[in-house]
């Protein structure tokens, strides 16, 4: 039995949807995350039951962070980006959380830096909030280690190749690292969407863009680099024909950062069967029901969409383009 309903939800299923593929669903991903650095703070001393904490976030670290402060006492105050539709916001108004939001823009640069510019005001008025600098702080690493125990448990074994939204870079970063510890053999695949600086693509922009989650345009340093061993950027467009093809081909109904995972999952599976992939779904599809599987009869046809291999972050164009990643920065430092 669990003692709390974060403990309920955070666990993930593997799905296997073809011998050597398989989704890593979750329902909230960074849940994980969440309760990690929460569950940390405490422990080390660094925050005590009844404080607040405070972050920014596009949708579900809104939701991950409410469930860990209810879950150990805490409250909870959220910046955050106008992603948090009226479901989640309803969720955190009875859940206790102060919730702002940012004014409208479709410019995620503008975006986020009107979301930390934000948090920065509230911290100078409340000096006594503590910021869980998802972005940031590398607590939000350690809660994904039992994720990574469970993916080795459950994989096929034998060598892996997990892909997923990179985001904070928390997730995928840790489970790699997690996975390797373990003795596996981990090929890590990025996703980003175009405009993102993470990976260089900022000079790209796609006026489509609401992969929430999986880009930005601040550095964040949760993200090591080093960890990648490729990239793939890919637009609103194909990141909803994989989303719509998920579901269509097995019934998981996932957001638009697991939609471009799917993809690029599909394509390294063809460049390498070797190896088992395992793509990360960090949501369900819900809050992306009207802006994007409203609109699936627009989707390109899956089968027919083929990435552009880059050796050059100049070479970067839409609607989906990939490289290695150790090459590509090789190149950008040359």
């Amino acid at each position: 039995m669990h003692a709390h309903i974060a403990e309920a939800v955070k666990a993930p299923d593997l799905i296997s949807l073809r011998p050597d593929l398989v989704c890593l669903r979750f329902e909230t991903m960074k849940i994980y995350s969440a309760l990690g650095a929460v569950r940390h703070l405490l422990e080390s001393g660094a925050v005590r039951p009844g404080d607040t904490l405070v972050d920014s976030s596009s949708g579900i670290y809104a939701q991950a962070l409410a469930l860990a402060c209810h879950r150990y006492g805490m409250k909870c105050h959220i910046v955050g980006s106008t992603t948090v539709d009226r479901t989640l916001r309803v969720q955190l108004e009875i859940l206790g959380v102060t919730l702002e939001q940012v004014e409208p823009s479709r410019n995620l640069r503008l975006d986020q830096e009107l979301r930390v510019r934000r948090v920065t005001e509230i911290l100078e008025a409340n000096p006594s909030y503590h910021w869980m600098r998802q972005y940031h702080d590398e607590i939000h690493y350690y809660g994904y280690r039992e994720v990574a125990e469970q993916v080795d448990r459950e994989a096929p074994d034998g060598p892996l190749t997990l892909v997923g939204g990179v985001g904070s870079g928390a997730s995928t970063g840790a489970l790699a690292t997690y996975l390797r510890e373990a003795g596996r053999d981990v090929s890590l695949v990025g996703v980003q969407p175009f405009g993102s600086v993470t990976f260089g693509s900022q000079d790209v922009p796609d006026p489509d863009m609401i992969i929430a989650g999986i880009g930005s345009a601040i550095a964040f340093r949760n993200v090591r680099h080093e960890l990648y061993d490729r990239i793939h950027w890919v637009n609103f467009d194909c990141a909803l024909s994989g989303a719509v093809e998920l579901l269509r081909g097995s019934g998981v109904f996932a957001g638009l950062s697991t939609g471009a995972a799917h993809l690029a999952a599909r394509w390294e599976r063809r460049a390498d069967p070797s190896r088992t992939h395992v793509f990360i779904a960090a949501d369900t599809g819900h809050r992306y029901a009207e802006s994007a599987f409203a609109r699936h009869a627009e989707a390109p046809a899956f089968d027919a969409l083929k990435p552009r291999e880059i050796t050059s972050l100049d070479e970067l164009s839409h609607p989906w383009s990939t490289g290695s990643w150790p090459a590509l920065r090789a190149a950008r430092q040359d």
